[in-house]
């Protein structure tokens, strides 16, 4: 070039286009190779401030090419001729300036109340770093993207602008939303009131109300019940008013239910001053009345809740989801409720149903479940138009206050910028800044439909519970604590000072609130009395229903053979792969009779004849569509353009829906999810297939916690299904076992059912049963893999219309009971195996016993099966398991029972033939499974 690059940029550049692209392709050839470039722009480039420590190199290019193009849409020359070349660099300086204050200046914020916060060191936010002065400040720049009203302004209004927006009590992060729009939005939201609305007088007290309820209820628990375990809302009471002001808002939107999910801190607080629950209902649990009429119960901190408000868009649902103390794991439960209610109400956008997760600052960094939930935020199956996350940050997680013990991450919310989500850190003790960045989270949730985090810094007054003394392990914390003046009296004296209240009106309302606690009214205004019923689930025709285990799941055979038919149609357009049509080939003909209805035929029309009978279904897991093993093809995908095409979805015009989706590589907030949607979807199948029955360790916590135990703890209802591929066919010990020992030993009071069918139309009247029924009972199937195309395992149309689900199947064969001395029983895919052996040996003085259903144990069925064996000598139970996994501990006092009623004595000689008792579930070589499954069948048959 006659001259250099950088000069002929300055001198003849205008913003009107394009320059800018020529900017851009350099920016992206020096990101790849700086010494690519001319030595003029590398040295330009690299005087670029870095952000959020990265190197220069690493500056993103969309702030640089946004605040190009924002100029030249304003028309404005960056640089005129000659020698306003120097002024033309300046304010490119300053645009670079402006965008570190939004990457960066969150990071300077006066964002915790205690002041314990140690600055970092921002660099970037310097004028110096910018080669700018303070010789700049009466200067006149174009003020680019930046939302203060004017296109050009002094740079101290700038500076002035960038600090109140950014490095007051709000820390905005968004500058890593990919998303212009999104980001254009954000930056309007905040710099044009300077982070700071000016609310009217009404407002102001409106909060202050809310503030005196917050802290009002502490103090009243704490004089009346001190020391007793509250988890107490103390050092946080702004997160009431922004309770209150988020269903307010959203419920002017047209939101008709909020369901929330929150761990225990400041629970009892929200029950009673955001939900309406009764003061008077809250002291008979403090002083320990029963609830409930039958079942465990829960602690009060743990317990759920619902009611309805009145907003300024008409009356709105409130849901609490009950939560055990395992924290985070409430949060896909929470979403899998909302999907639910927002596919019955026909809300595909997410508009009527919000969900709002409320974390704890040490669990939202420190549990994968998080992670997890923020992955399926935006995915097809799990997506529920976003989520509002509010982290309780106490700045101290039980005992772990030091943040490089806490995480490895700068802020607790560093996680959610995995899916972009904008974070606002907020100081907890300014009750304004928390009413505006809930606002903005609102505003923000309803406009883009993704997940938005507030971060409210504040602190715990107390311990980690009322029982604690924090200052033995955070003494200089809880020093500044004792000295730090609440959230309400800070603000009620700053309200007082503006003018707004007088000291005695500041009283009044403590005094008011506290009158309403003692004579137990209610203390939330907007609370409904007499609720819309239209606004929530009607489970009353499931309830009070006893366990029954034999159950009509007929159907009628013309109709079976017309839904078996229409799940076959293939449209000519989708290209079926080879081995799909051969399935579906044999679908066809096993209509007709001419060949045996296996196990993925059967299932499948069971999920027809639900549909043709009203019932919605829903079906996820890792690789759900096809099925793990290629049995159930529910998706047919073409092979000449991808499309696909889902049979069940065609059965009849106007059906109910049947979902299916393959879903994320997640076992715990996937599990999670389905019990969510299934306790808000009653006359719907909901089931989750786990790849391997084993994958369901990923999600013990569910099931410990919801599944077993969320009927006896909340009286809450549940009939999800779980299908759990389980059996030994040498695949090692991570493929085996579905571990059914660990679902019986949960086993109690009828909490749930626990199976393993052995042929087609048992599977099929088995889910009939789970939906037909009017009882609602969580479904464990322990499911076959090789049974799925075993030659014997097989039924027929006969079977599937006339049948029901048999609890126990008692010997098949002619022999003669008065033969047999020896009775084999047995559960699952070992049953062929035995079957087989009986017939090689010719033993038939033995009887096979099948109990399909493990729990609740089939004592009369079973009975009833041993009844003809009159001159029974012996009785083993055999299975694939180790001895001290599978049925067998769990079930053999149930077995001895029912065997020494039919034979006195029997039942102490009760003997047991299986694999020995391992610390792993199954053998990892297929030699050493072989010689084991050879053995244990063998034994069986000895008396």
């Amino acid at each position: 070039m006659q001259e250099g690059t950088m000069d002929l940029m300055w001198r003849t550049s205008h913003m009107s286009g394009g320059n800018v692209h020529y900017v851009e392709e350099l920016y992206e050839q020096y990101l790849a190779d700086p010494a690519s470039i001319p030595a003029e722009w590398r040295e330009y480039f690299d005087s670029l401030p870095s952000y959020e420590g990265s190197p220069a190199q690493d500056v993103p290019l969309a702030p640089v090419r946004d605040q190009f193009e924002q100029l030249g849409r304003q028309g404005q020359r960056v640089i005129a001729a000659g020698s306003e070349s120097d002024e033309g660099k300046q304010q490119v300086r300053v645009l670079q300036l402006i965008n570190a204050y939004r990457f960066r200046g969150h990071q300077r914020a006066n964002i915790d109340p205690l002041g314990l916060r140690v600055p970092q060191s921002v660099p970037d936010l310097d004028l110096s770093f910018h080669q700018l002065s303070k010789a700049d400040m009466d200067t006149e720049f174009q003020t680019g993207s930046l939302f203060i009203g004017k296109d050009k302004a002094k740079l101290s209004e700038i500076v002035e602008a960038l600090d109140q927006t950014y490095c007051r009590s709000i820390g905005c992060e968004f500058m890593h939303i990919v998303n212009t729009e999104e980001k254009r939005w954000l930056q309007q939201r905040f710099e044009s009131v300077r982070g700071k609305p000016d609310y009217s007088a009404d407002v102001r007290l409106h909060i202050l109300e809310r503030l005196s309820a917050a802290e009002g209820l502490e103090n009243y628990l704490a004089s009346k019940y001190p020391g007793t375990k509250r988890f107490g809302l103390e050092g946080g009471e702004s997160f009431i008013p922004m309770l209150d002001e988020m269903i307010q808002r959203v419920g002017g939107y047209g939101t008709k239910e909020v369901v929330i999910g929150m761990a225990h801190r400041g629970r009892l607080n929200l029950l009673v001053n955001i939900l309406g629950k009764s003061p008077s209902e809250l002291i008979d649990e403090f002083d320990g009345k029963k609830m409930i009429e039958r079942g465990s119960g829960d602690v009060k901190y743990h317990q759920g809740f619902s009611s309805n408000v009145m907003t300024p868009g008409g009356e709105i649902h409130l849901a609490l989801a009950f939560n055990p103390s395992h924290l985070e794991i409430v949060s896909p439960v929470v979403e899998g409720s909302v999907r639910a209610r927002q596919e019955r109400r026909g809300d595909l956008s997410g508009d009527q149903v919000l969900p709002i997760a409320v974390h704890g600052d040490a669990a939202f960094a420190g549990q994968g479940v998080v992670m997890e939930t923020f992955q399926m935020s935006q995915t097809r199956a799990f997506k529920t138009g976003g989520t509002v996350h509010i982290v309780i940050n106490n700045q101290v997680g039980f005992t772990t206050s030091r943040p490089d013990d806490a995480r490895s991450t700068e802020y607790c919310t560093d996680i959610a910028k995995m899916v972009q989500a904008p974070i606002f850190h907020v100081n907890g003790d300014d009750p304004e800044a928390v009413q505006h960045v809930t606002q903005v989270a609102i505003d923000y949730r309803q406009q883009f439909h993704k997940d938005v985090v507030i971060d409210l810094i504040c602190y715990r007054r107390r311990g980690h519970n009322e029982a604690d003394e924090p200052s033995g392990t955070q003494p200089l914390m809880y020093a500044e604590i004792k000295k730090h003046k609440t959230t309400r009296e800070l603000y009620a004296a700053r309200l007082i000072d503006d003018g707004v209240i007088s000291e005695a009106d500041a009283q009044g309302l403590i005094d008011d609130y506290r009158g309403h606690l003692d004579s137990g009214s209610h203390v939330v205004n907007s609370l409904v009395q007499q609720p819309n019923p239209s606004l929530f689930v009607d489970w009353k025709p499931y309830l009070g229903h006893e366990w029954s285990g034999d159950y009509d799941t007929s159907f009628d055979a013309k109709r079976l053979g017309e839904l078996a038919t229409a799940m076959c149609v293939i449209p000519e357009r989708i290209s079926t792969q080879r081995q799909v049509a051969k399935i579906y080939d044999d679908r066809r003909k096993m209509i007709t009779g001419q060949a045996p209805i296996n196990w993925g035929f059967a299932e499948t029309l069971a999920y027809a004849t639900l549909i043709d009978q009203g019932h919605p279904i829903r079906i996820t897991g890792q690789d759900s569509g096809r099925g793990t093993f290629s049995h159930r093809h529910a998706v047919i995908h073409s092979q000449t353009d991808g499309s696909t095409w889902i049979p069940l979805q065609h059965i009849k015009e106007g059906q109910p829906s049947f979902e299916i989706y393959d879903s994320f590589l997640s076992e715990e907030a996937v599990l999670a999810f389905e019990y969510g949607y299934a306790t808000t979807t009653p006359n719907a199948l909901i089931a989750w297939e786990a790849q391997f029955g084993d994958f369901a360790n990923g999600a013990q916590v569910v099931i410990d916690q919801f599944i077993s135990s969320g009927e006896t703890k909340w009286g809450r209802l549940c009939g999800l299904t779980l299908l759990l591929p389980h059996g030994y066919e040498g695949q090692g010990p991570e493929h085996s076992s579905a571990r059914p020992e660990r679902f019986l030993q949960m086993c109690a009071e009828q909490n749930m059912q626990v199976v393993m069918p052995t042929t087609p139309a048992q599977m099929f009247h088995l889910l009939r049963r789970q939906v037909v029924r009017p009882l609602r009972k969580p479904l464990v199937v322990m499911q076959p893999k090789s049974l799925l195309r075993h030659k014997d395992a097989t039924s027929t149309m006969e079977e599937l219309a006339t049948g029901r689900f048999q609890q126990v199947i008692a010997d098949q064969g002619e022999r003669e009971p008065s033969t047999v001395k020896h009775v084999i029983l047995c559960s699952g895919k070992v049953y062929y195996d035995l079957a087989t052996y009986r017939e090689e040996q010719g033993r038939d003085d033995v009887a096979i016993i099948r109990i399909e259903q493990l729990y609740p144990f089939p004592e009369e069925s079973l009975a009833a099966a041993l009844a003809p064996f009159e001159q029974l000598e012996s009785v083993c139970w055999c299975q694939e398991e180790p001895r001290n996994q599978g049925a067998w501990y769990s079930t053999q006092s149930d077995l001895r029972s029912v065997v020494e009623a039919h034979r006195p004595g029997l039942g102490a000689r009760l003997s047991y033939s299986g694999r020995a008792a391992s610390a792993a579930p199954a053998a990892g070589y297929m030699a050493v499974h072989v010689e084991q499954q050879k053995s244990l069948v063998e034994n069986a048959f000895k008396a």
